[in-house]
């Protein structure tokens, strides 16, 4: 069996690699594509093919895909977490120094003087007053957001002599090993705010977070704070954080995500979104959507996905597989036996996880399967998407 790979947006070709030629047509224009593989298009006004299987986003947010109705249609979207880990938390620690050290300010007076090398070196001497800045060590970051993102800056500022307070209530098993046990928890967002002198925020938009930097939790911070985003724009309310640079309270606002309103601010660091951009990043982000993309297309299991289930069952040799995505309703995996049991087929293996509103179900079956057979679990009202592997 042989699958296509629709490419939007310039992908790795180390990534692309990993799709052997002899299973996988990769083109950047393709018709009834399998699986789709993007890195920063706007799908939500493109038609995707009712061919198309599984969505692949080659970095860690999925807000340019339409994830809700993908969820719908029994696609899964995988994403490639922690991929570009490294990248991001290099660039918070950046900012880190710019917004201590005043760099960007003091890099943008010097080159506006004018005049023979002595008339420089005075105004330079005379204007680095303007410029005082801190040093890092003793100060307090906090984190918000304990991802793959968030643990790296975590460690990364504690190893600089910083103290860190960290604020996830949903951190992970996983996640929770790698952070440093020095990272101080706290018991909310308010408490966090605070206690903290600098603040960088590691977690996704959605309606939670949305906002989540506001004018009520800066005016917890110690007047001189610093705020950092590298996670989406919206996460932190610009009108607010304009006003506290006004003031006084806030000495400094480091973000990833340019404005009208942001670029010319004499306190804003704000640079061309460049947390993901480093060659070892986009080669991480598509090596890994590349071989989740496989992995699913030749195997039906499911590894980094944002809205199906985790779910991989070993597969048993000589068997027929079934891949079904249904509503998460209950008598599902009954109805789906029953047709199994009327063909005469023995089920060999079997996995059934659950996600929200979406199901997935993994069944080894001895001997073959006939079509009449797929044709009638498609059938069953609830299921999304069913296919023979």
């Amino acid at each position: 069996m042989s699958f296509k790979v629709l490419t939007i947006n310039s992908i790795s070709v180390k990534g692309l690699e990993r799709l052997p030629r002899d299973r996988f047509e990769v083109a950047s224009e393709i018709g009834s594509p399998d699986a789709i593989i993007v890195r920063s298009a706007d799908l939500h006004s493109m038609v995707i093919a009712e061919s198309v299987q599984a969505i692949g986003r080659a970095g860690a947010g999925t807000n340019n895909i339409p994830v809700a109705a993908m969820s719908k249609r029994g696609i899964p979207v995988f994403n490639a977490p922690g991929a570009n880990a490294n990248a991001v938390k290099e660039l918070v620690i950046a900012g880190m120094f710019l917004a201590a050290r005043n760099i960007c300010q003091a890099w943008s007076f010097v080159r506006g003087l004018k005049g023979d090398d002595h008339t420089i070196e005075e105004a330079a001497e005379k204007g680095k007053k303007s410029f005082v800045g801190f040093e890092l060590p003793g100060r307090t970051l906090g984190v918000v957001g304990l991802g793959a993102i968030g643990v790296e800056v975590a460690n990364t500022a504690l190893s600089l002599g910083m103290k860190v307070l960290g604020y996830d209530p949903l951190i992970t098993v996983q996640r929770a090993w790698q952070l440093s046990s020095a990272v101080e928890q706290a018991v909310s967002l308010d408490d966090l705010f605070a206690r903290s002198q600098l603040i960088s925020v590691h977690v996704p938009l959605n309606d939670k977070t949305r906002g989540l930097v506001n004018e009520s939790r800066i005016r917890l911070m110690q007047k001189g704070g610093v705020i950092l985003n590298f996670s989406r724009a919206s996460i932190v309310d610009d009108s607010a954080v304009l006003a506290s640079l006004d003031e006084g309270r806030l000495a400094s606002y480091v973000c990833d995500f340019p404005s009208a309103r942001l670029k010319d601010h004499p306190k804003v660091i704000t640079l061309p979104h460049l947390g993901a951009s480093t060659h070892e990043a986009e080669e991480n982000c598509a090596v890994m959507v590349a071989d989740a993309i496989r992995d699913y297309l030749e195997t039906g299991d499911i590894r980094n996905s944002v809205n199906f289930p985790e779910s991989v069952l070993l597969r048993i040799p000589g068997a027929s597989r079934i891949a079904i995505a249904n509503d998460n309703v209950p008598n599902m995996v009954g109805q789906i036996s029953t047709c199994l049991a009327e063909a005469r087929l023995n089920i060999a293996d079997l996995l059934n996880k659950s996600r929200g509103e979406v199901a997935y179900t993994l069944i080894d079956v001895d001997g073959e399967v006939a079509r009449p057979v797929m044709e009638k679990i498609r059938a069953i009202p609830g299921v999304l998407k069913a296919r023979l592997i």
